[in-house]
């Protein structure tokens, strides 16, 4: 991972100064601990607009020729990401008479704006989140990955001048309110303009079942191909779920050496790390497992408030072991890229969406789920990894798997099959690259596949922190997302300490669609759903 900062100053009042942003992009230094740089934009004219700034985790190209601002005949970029099919992209605009300075995907950006503007965006098959200064034009652009892999971040200053960042730490000395920038969108000239929204479907494919599970199979195989591509070395998450075993196989199938695996337990019920290690036996990797504990879990909960900026049940449950998880691979080995197994259930469900009541029920919940998820599992993802000093690669958020996905008809899509993810499971039951009792194993959800004492002990934790009548004066200071247990008024207690009166950067709790027989629950845990059966054994 890397962080960007960009003030964008169109007015002739002196503004920020320098020395606020260097102060603000220190505050995400363990995403690009490497080098970081700060430079002052300046226009044709001479006239000050602003600063960009960067923090660099060397991944691609990582000489210090790979070191961004990067410039090209006016137009000046920050960019965190990762260019998918940069080289041969690099090597048509070389022929072209193009020069480079390095090796960074990144640096070929300046150059696909100036042919082709802002319908680069469009054609990017990357994760990405940029700002972006052209001279020529004297205006400003920023634009975000269509799923929102990569976060950014906008608020705008007593000036009116707007200001991008990769986190929202970055941004609450400098602006009053802070506020996502919408996946799919590109900013200019004060306004968002979406140029591709994966959660719409035009139409539903007439495939039958056959080519479906080819499809899915060869996208995905293609999405954890084009993600192994690094100049540094690359490990994997590996919970002996479904999604990252999948992530596991294919990758270990395509790699000359053995992977590096990683894996993470509670001390005393740990549910996933024997069906990790039979994985891991599997595909012949070098595994690593961590254990925690119940002091390593209430620890976490705070510097985990403060890394994801949530405030959000699921999320923050789910992110105790990954952090942790994450934290062990930072200090103990040499890796730079983690492969992870999000965003499979937004497209193929999830236990709470066998009880949608029909097809279109299915897909409409699935569909927000991919336009929401950039404020929960791929905010999870990002922070957890990144404050570690890692960079984050999601297979199943690859564009082209994405779209395909989305459009098979919901029909069957639905839990018909006595097995949730059929689709997905049944694509790879020829293939063997994980065993069948791993592809065809009920899903646990991760935070109780840690251990589900995981998710007792913060449980218990909050409620020894607040009596009842401290509870239910404590809710009454919110309304905009009221906690609703003393566990989701502990973390938003957390969250006000750091991110006061930005509760709007999230939506809402990540929740079971209440709306939905079966769902109507006030945990989000899917030990709560009748129909968990043995997914936790």
């Amino acid at each position: 991972m890397c962080s960007i900062l960009g003030y964008c100053k169109k007015g002739t009042e002196k503004g920020i100064g320098f020395d606020l942003i260097k102060e603000a992009l220190a505050k995400t230094n363990s995403r690009g601990p490497d080098d970081s740089r700060i430079e002052k934009l300046l226009s044709r004219e001479n006239e000050e607009r602003g600063y960009f700034g960067f923090n660099r985790l060397s991944i691609m190209g990582p000489e210090p020729t790979g070191m961004q601002p990067f410039s090209n005949d006016g137009t000046v970029l920050v960019c965190n990401g990762e260019i998918y099919g940069f080289r041969k992209i690099k090597e048509e605009l070389i022929k072209k008479g193009y020069v480079f300075a390095g090796d960074s995907d990144c640096e070929i950006l300046p150059v696909l704006y100036e042919l082709y503007g802002e319908e680069m965006f469009s054609m990017l098959d990357a994760e990405f989140a940029l700002v972006l200064y052209d001279k020529k034009k004297d205006s400003f652009l920023a634009a975000r990955d269509p799923i929102g892999i990569r976060p950014l971040y906008y608020g705008i200053d007593d000036e009116g001048d707007f200001i991008f960042a990769s986190e929202p730490k970055n941004l609450t000395s400098l602006v009053k309110e802070i506020k996502p920038f919408p996946p799919g969108h590109y900013f200019k000239d004060k306004s968002f303009v979406e140029y591709k929204d994966m959660s719409f479907v035009k139409a539903f494919h007439n495939d039958d079942m056959d080519s479906i599970k080819k499809n899915i199979r060869e996208l995905l195989i293609k999405g954890v191909k084009k993600r192994l591509d690094s100049d540094t070395p690359v490990g994997f998450l590996l919970s002996g779920g479904l999604d990252s075993s999948l992530v596991c196989g294919i990758a270990a199938k395509e790699s000359e050496k053995p992977l590096e695996t990683w894996a993470i337990g509670m001390d005393i019920d740990a549910i996933d790390l024997k069906y990790a290690r039979e994985v891991a036996d599997f595909i012949h990797s070098n595994h690593h497992e961590v254990i925690i504990n119940k002091d390593d879990v209430i620890n976490a909960v705070e510097p985990v408030i403060e890394a994801l900026g949530t405030y959000d049940i699921t999320t923050i449950r789910a992110s105790i072991g990954m952090y942790l998880l994450c934290k062990a691979i930072h200090e103990k080995s040499d890796l730079r890229v983690i492969l992870t197994g999000e965003i499979s259930d937004e497209i193929f469900g999830y236990k709470y969406t066998d009880f949608a009541p029909d097809a279109l029920a299915f897909q409409k919940e699935s569909e927000k789920r991919i336009r929401e998820i950039h404020m929960y599992d791929v905010l999870r993802a990002d922070r957890c990894i990144s404050v570690n000093s890692l960079e984050a690669r999601v297979p199943f958020g690859d564009l082209d798997f994405v779209d395909y996905c989305m459009a098979i008809d919901p029909e069957m899509k639905l839990n018909k099959y006595g097995k949730g993810k059929y689709l997905l499971r049944s694509a790879f039951e020829d293939e063997h690259l994980i065993p069948d009792s791993i592809l065809w194993r009920e899903k646990a959800a991760f935070s109780d596949a840690v251990g589900h004492s995981l998710k007792d002990d913060l449980t218990e934790f909050a409620e020894l922190q607040y009596s009842d009548s401290e509870f239910e004066e404590g809710i009454r200071k919110y309304e905009h997302a009221r906690p609703f247990t003393k566990e989701s008024l502990l973390y938003r207690d957390i969250f006000e300490k750091y991110y006061p009166g930005e509760s709007e950067m999230v939506k809402d709790f990540w929740m079971p669609n209440k709306e939905w027989e079966g769902c109507n629950v006030n945990d989000p845990s899917a030990r709560v759903l009748s129909n968990y059966g043995a997914s936790g054994e």
